[in-house]
């Protein structure tokens, strides 16, 4: 017996139905549950990589720095966010999940929680660790769902895509996104680059959408351990430029002190 779930074909969209592991549409497009609990949506004709997204090492190191808790103050605002504003028992999405270290934390008894990334392994950890949660693999400019389907969505770190985003966002509903603030990760730039610069917080792709609220979340994170320091050195797009020289430095320090520094911004479709 089939049933009908909340995806739709990423090839046609049409409504795919769920039977013995496998989504199909009534084109008869198909595609089999993965052991984990995932279902891949990104047809390799959407790939623009053989391997898209963070690979396994930047996969592993942002899971284990993120189960340390140094970026929890930073889910609590936005649970509280959510409690705040947010309709608890309706859809929930997770643009860019990562391997849902956000995404689950916005789930509860009455509601439904999604997490869609194009980097497979981060999905397969995403799945098999939190099963309450729906975990698929995809692109964010083509998203295997209906319009107007979540009452919440969330981006943390990841590309926004308004058209998009908006599309799968109910009349009503919120988008909040977390990007870094001026000061983010700056001691830890500091010692990769000369002059380190600050992050340009000025930008922001959302044209359409309304703020509703904007908050900044600024804390330092002491370290002791050299191996938290590089987890968040590897979880980093600047994690590349780091000299051999520097990660033989970095692996000798007892304590390190870096400030994490959010800009929360919460828009709402009217």
């Amino acid at each position: 017996m089939s049933s009908l779930t909340n995806y739709l074909c990423p090839l046609c969209q049409q409504p795919l139905a769920f039977n013995h592991q496998t989504y199909r549409c009534d084109n008869n497009h198909s595609f089999d549950q993965a052991k984990q609990g995932y279902v891949n949506l990104l047809p390799v004709q959407f790939k623009h990589s053989k391997t898209p997204g963070d690979n396994k090492d930047m996969v592993l190191a942002r899971r284990n720095f993120l189960d340390k808790g140094f970026y929890q103050p930073l889910v609590d605002k936005m649970l509280a966010l959510y409690q705040q504003y947010g309709e608890q028992s309706l859809p929930v999405f997770d643009a860019g999940c990562g391997e849902g270290f956000y995404t689950h934390q916005h789930k509860s008894p009455t509601n439904s929680v999604y997490g869609v990334d194009i980097a497979k392994e981060t999905i397969k950890i995403g799945a098999k660790r939190y099963k309450d949660c729906h975990f698929s693999v995809g692109t964010l400019s083509k998203l295997s769902f209906s319009d107007g389907f979540f009452a919440w969505l969330i981006s943390v770190y990841a590309p926004i895509l308004e058209t998009e985003f908006t599309r799968i966002l109910k009349t009503g509903g919120y988008l909040l996104t977390v990007t870094p603030a001026e000061r983010h990760l700056f001691e830890l730039k500091a010692l990769i680059y000369n002059e380190a610069s600050e992050h340009d917080a000025s930008k922001t792709p959302i044209k359409d959408l309304t703020l509703i609220e904007e908050q900044k979340l600024t804390y330092p994170m002491s370290f002791e351990s050299s191996e938290d320091v590089l987890n968040l050195l590897a979880m980093t797009p600047f994690s590349f430029k780091a000299s051999a020289a520097l990660l033989s430095q970095i692996k000798t320090m007892k304590n390190f002190t870096c400030q994490a520094d959010f800009i929360l911004r919460l828009y709402r479709k009217l």
